[in-house]
């Protein structure tokens, strides 16, 4: 007996890490010991062998697409073997336009559009948001009102705003709420992120004036369980859990998303002191406290259904459930300070997809998404003090004008309600190898209503304002032996507004206006590979973008109404390549570049009303060219780095403006650039990973970014005094985070430390972001392989 037990325990341990040819994890890769022996990679990549016998062996390593691996191991007694192995992509032709033998992320990139992939599963330890990853990317710019929770202006090659759209798998993002945002939900959510640039297909289906941001969950059927969580400067915490079960024998599968997300966002700020008696401005600043900005929320997403089946490849029902408190501590512009006023907005938002490949007819594929956001804000301010950045105040003389206006800013309990219902389906049929047609629909519904018990009985808070969309596209595919790719397509647009406002003093009743809205859109995108490892890529759309509610009637708190908002539409061209050349099995380099140019018509744009306040308005005529460019050199997984820049001129084209006779006059910011906008910005990317070859170490991993913008105008160039001009000076910042992971990847710890340097940094409209600040990350993930 005990020579038996000696015999059997001469085994060994092989595991190991698949990466395609660019570096990355590969997933669902086999890993095969002889005939009988074998094991399929996880999403991370990561594959396990135990028990095998001692000796020499074959491993054989194969996927879809990519060109098979041999590799010879001698094992011995209790030895815990790592074998890392990279794929290459296979040279053979499939016969077919199918390009499953590549990974997610060369599939995205080599669409005809200009688009961007991140594989966000490398980010899944650290502290960021979804925000913070795109800020590093070229060709975007993301300025926030102030720390975790607060508004953003979201920015892509010059467009920026509600120009640009976000999607959650493909799912319109535009009425999720404010508890789910790109500045709020952890980068563990997302598989990958896929940014398009002016040119947005029709599958997305929405009205995006100059681009999209689509974030890919893992949608894939496999049993897991993520858990993070962070704790930070000013007291910031982000809880995370996400888990999935399927069960395979009857296809059931339930999935959740749990989030929350808390910070007193009390950073240092250098501001003047306002003298609250005097209302005197002095010239000097002091370093003081934020004080009255704190943000919390808690979501949660349940999604329940069945997969596999023959009337359904994926059918699930869900609901979303959040709320959010928020403090507001400034206006527009950091010389306004509140030290009261906060709002309170929840979600309840019901959800039903549905997949189908081979729907009805084969090639035939349908998908469908339905949802309404039942959910309320409420703006609360109800006290008539006014304050300054020591967190000082008095009270407002009661006959005083401020008083009588109200609060801080003005007398207010509203309780609103944005109910917005969204319902998209997308057929797409393959006619033949090669050709592929596609029809999208979207619907959206916009119904705001409201109540003050403070005015019970104003009718603008009782009557309901309304925005209807409905987008058609249809579009063809054509592709060439994956050479060759064009796609060729053509949107329409249908926007009805309806609002209440009072008539003339004659006759001061209250009517209901209604606006409709139709025009169409077209585009076209080619790419194709002049070599193996040199693609080229052009497009073209004519886009167009109708205000959506929040513009036509403001959000409740710092943006204004603007009912006479007219649509806007681009012209807007792309040329670019992608040069990926493999040195060696270890060495590759990575370099894009895109070279837009845009010229749009009533573009709309954020602009400052007053100090507090700021609305939309349309700018006749704006042009915009410029380029951005990224370069990366990776070495094994073990280092990278990379580099992006990004330069845009966007300059008012409108020559001449009505004044107030009605007279056409020669503008004074004619071939001004737009103000407020980043014109020139960049990122520095470097990535240090060390994963030594024995047993029970785990992964050390170090990243540092450096972020440079160029210094730009808050208002127009040409008017008011140049030496006395606003300017958001120069920024330079760096963060670096260390990350350690071991057991597969199953425990994880991380150390972020965000501008390090504690550079002064500014955001939309010159206010001032948070100094240096440090996060620690814990992170517990086990996945069924």
């Amino acid at each position: 007996m005990l020579l038996c037990n000696f015999i059997f325990a001469q085994t060994a341990v092989l595991k190991g890490k698949v990466l395609d040819d660019e570096g990355l994890p590969f997933p669902g890769a086999t890993v095969k010991i002889g005939s009988k022996t074998g094991t399929v990679t996880n999403a991370d990549g990561l594959f396990e062998l135990a028990k095998i016998p001692v000796g020499k062996h074959i491993v054989t390593v194969y996927a879809l697409g990519m060109e098979e691996q041999k590799h010879e191991v001698n094992l011995k007694a209790n030895e815990v073997r790592v074998l890392n192995i990279r794929f290459k992509a296979s040279n053979k032709d499939l016969g077919t336009v199918s390009i499953e033998g590549k990974s997610n992320l060369q599939q995205v990139k080599e669409q005809p559009y200009h688009v961007t992939a991140i594989n966000a599963k490398a980010l899944h330890n650290t502290s960021q948001d979804i925000n913070q990853v795109l800020n590093k990317s070229a060709g975007i710019r993301i300025r926030e009102e102030g720390g975790l929770g607060s508004s953003f202006n979201f920015s892509m090659n010059g467009f920026s705003g509600k120009q640009v759209r976000f999607f959650l798998d493909g799912v319109p993002m535009d009425n999720f709420g404010s508890a789910l945002s790109l500045n709020n939900i952890p980068i563990n959510l997302a598989e990958r992120i896929e940014i398009y640039k002016g040119v947005v297909p029709i599958w997305l289906g929405a009205d995006a004036l100059g681009g999209a941001v689509n974030i890919v969950s893992n949608g894939k059927a496999r049993d897991f369980l993520d858990v993070s969580y962070s704790y930070g400067s000013f007291n910031t915490h982000r809880l995370a859990v996400s888990g999935a079960y399927t069960n395979k024998k009857n296809g059931l599968t339930i999935s959740t998303n749990i989030f929350k997300n808390h910070s007193d966002n009390n950073y240092w700020v250098d501001v003047p002191i306002t003298n609250l008696y005097t209302n005197q401005v002095p010239n000097t600043t002091e370093h003081v406290r934020r004080f009255h900005d704190q943000y919390s929320s808690e979501s949660v997403q349940l999604e329940g259904g069945v997969i596999g089946k023959k009337y359904a490849d994926r059918m699930l029902v869900g609901i979303i459930l959040a709320k959010n408190y928020k403090e507001i501590q400034t206006g527009a512009q950091m010389s306004t300070v509140f030290g009261s006023w906060h709002q309170n907005s929840n979600t309840i938002m019901p959800t039903f997809k549905y997949q189908k490949r081979d729907f009805l007819i084969k090639g035939l594929s349908f998908n469908a998404f339905g949802s309404i956001n039942l959910g309320a804000t409420q703006n609360v301010d109800t006290v008539a003090r006014t304050y300054n950045w020591a967190g000082e105040s008095r009270l407002k003389a009661p006959d005083s004008v401020s008083y009588i206006a109200g609060g801080e800013s003005s007398w207010s309990l509203y309780k609103f309600k944005n109910n917005t219902a969204t319902a998209t389906s997308n057929l797409s049929y393959r006619i033949a190898p090669g050709h592929t047609i596609g029809m999208n629909y979207v619907f959206s519904n916009f119904n705001r209503t409201g109540f003050d018990p403070l005015f019970p009985r104003d009718s603008t808070n009782l009557l309901p304002q309304v925005l209807r969309k409905q987008i058609v596209g249809i579009g063809y595919n054509f592709d060439f032996r994956d050479r060759l790719s064009v796609s060729v397509f053509a949107k329409y647009y249908h926007n009805q507004a309806e609002a209440w406002a009072r008539g003339p003093y004659s006759d001061p009743s209250w009517k209901q206006n209604k606006n409709s809205i139709d025009t169409t859109g077209y585009g076209i995108a080619a790419a194709y590979f002049i070599f193996k490892d040199l693609q080229i890529k052009g497009s073209y759309e004519l886009a167009c973008r109708m205000p959506d509610g929040e513009e036509l009637f403001g959000d409740g708190v710092n943006q204004i109404a603007n009912k006479s908002l007219k649509p806007e539409n681009s012209n807007n061209y792309n040329i670019g390549f992608v040069y990926s050349p493999v040195i060696s099995t270890d060495h590759r380099i990575i370099l894009e570049a895109n070279f837009l140019a845009r010229k749009a018509a009533d573009f709309i744009r954020v602009d400052v009303s007053g100090e507090q306040r700021t609305q939309s308005v349309n700018v006749r005529g704006v042009k915009n060219s410029g380029f951005d460019a990224y370069v990366k050199y990776i070495w094994k997984d073990r280092f990278n780095i990379g580099a992006n820049i990004t330069y845009q001129t966007l300059y008012n084209s409108t020559q001449f403006e009505p004044n107030q006779f009605g007279t056409q006059i020669l503008s004074a910011v004619y071939l001004d650039r737009i103000p407020n906008i980043p014109y020139l910005f960049g990122n520095v990317d470097l990535g240090l990973r060390i994963s030594p070859n024995h047993s029970g170490w785990g992964n050390l991993s170090t990243n540092y970014n450096f972020s440079y913008v160029e210094e730009f105008y808050l208002k127009w160039p040409s008017l008011g005094d140049p030496s006395t001009k606003s300017v958001i000076p120069l920024q330079l910042s760096h963060d670096l985070s260390i990350s350690y992971s071991t057991i597969g990847g199953r425990y994880n710890l991380t150390l972020d430390c965000k501008n390090l340097t504690n550079a002064k940094l500014y955001d939309n409209f010159a206010l001032q972001k948070a100094g240096r600040a440090f996060y620690f990350k814990v992170r517990y993930f086990l996945s069924n392989k």
